[in-house]
């Protein structure tokens, strides 16, 4: 079965993004929002930013891609 990376509903803060990293790393994911933070705030904040808002639009939702029954 091949992964695909989708933005979690279960592991979320915001809009499940880094909790859907962490799901198909198999890692927890407070270890990418650590490095998510470290990377926003040495590159400037901007940078972390508007990359999470860009993967909020590209990253599709994890209940949006399963069939229904």
């Amino acid at each position: 079965m091949k992964k695909k990376l989708y933005r979690s509903d279960k592991n979320k803060t915001l809009a499940g993004v880094i909790g859907g990293l962490g799901e198909y790393a198999d890692v927890d994911a407070v270890f990418f929002r650590l490095l998510w933070v470290l990377i926003t705030v040495f590159t400037g904040f901007f940078p972390g930013i508007i990359a999470y808002f860009v993967a909020i639009f590209i990253i599709p939702k994890e209940h949006e891609q399963k069939p229904m029954k």
